[in-house]
């Protein structure tokens, strides 16, 4: 009865189908439950002027609305400048640097270390159920590896520190707040960065 292997096969084929898809679903929303802030582009050059643009796909545990992002830049992150959100405020803290470095002929010995975006009241705030974005630009340091960006996340309820870092690598794996990692491969051609 050729048809009717035809047809077990099928079944067979399609039994495996719905655990593949079922398998796949389950793994999408394990990945939502721990979503965490990230950045749009997980890679660039190393020495190339970058646009962090930092992910936000939920509130803080137990909280309605996100109020309040603050990005703790990591070391060699050059020149940060926030770009503005209507009906958040933007600020920006700067430090004395351990190693200063030539701008546009200027000696540059203190930079900015953070950047915060506050929501300027309730209804400016990102909902739980939205997903938006917060983008700073800057130059990145010439060498190449991991760049950690440490995120505290302020919510109506609480707050969330995505500020962990693995002991050695660079694997989030089994991290419950990572931080948000940035790769540099190869630095592009000698030419002018902004």
């Amino acid at each position: 009865m050729p048809g009717f292997q035809t047809k077990q096969r099928s079944s067979r084929e399609q039994t495996m189908f719905w655990i593949r898809l079922v398998g796949a679903s389950a793994a999408l929303l394990s990945a939502l439950a721990s979503a965490h802030v990230t950045l749009e582009q997980p890679q660039a050059a190393a020495g190339s002027a970058y646009k962090a643009v930092f992910k936000v796909g939920h509130a803080c545990a137990g909280a309605h609305t996100t109020t309040g992002i603050t990005v703790r830049l990591p070391a060699g992150f050059r020149g940060a400048q926030p770009i503005p959100k209507a009906g958040w405020t933007a600020r920006v803290q700067r430090a004395p640097l351990a190693v200063p470095y030539e701008s546009h002929g200027r000696r540059i010995t203190e930079d900015v270390v953070e950047v915060s975006w506050r929501a300027n009241n309730a209804d400016a705030a990102l909902p739980a159920a939205f997903y938006d974005e917060f983008t700073v630009r800057g130059t990145l340091p010439a060498s190449e590896g991991a760049l950690w960006f440490k995120v505290l996340q302020s919510c109506d309820v609480g707050e969330a520190d995505w500020a962990e870092v693995p002991a050695s690598g660079t694997s989030t794996e089994g991290l419950k707040a990572p931080a948000a990692r940035l790769l540099l491969g190869p630095a592009p051609a000698a030419a002018h960065v902004h």
